[in-house]
């Protein structure tokens, strides 16, 4: 039980401190949360070509001469 008194001591008795914790462990687990699933993201696609830019470009604009396409007849 002498964990939880100095816990709540240093941590919980006054309410701008909790606030504070609170607010800066959200922070930290947030930060931890989007490098480990970054980090799982990249082991998966390890070796896999990223060419979004150019298969977006090429995509757009097929896109667009099949609408232009369509519209004209």
């Amino acid at each position: 039980m002498g964990f939880l008194d100095a816990l709540y001591r240093v941590v919980m008795r006054r309410n701008a401190v909790y606030v504070t914790f609170v607010v800066a462990g959200a922070f930290a687990g947030e930060r931890a949360v989007d490098y480990g699933v970054h980090k799982i993201w990249e082991m998966n696609n390890l070796g896999v070509t990223f060419l979004f830019p150019a298969s977006l470009s090429l995509c757009c604009s097929t896109l667009i001469n099949t609408l232009q396409l369509s519209t004209a007849n």
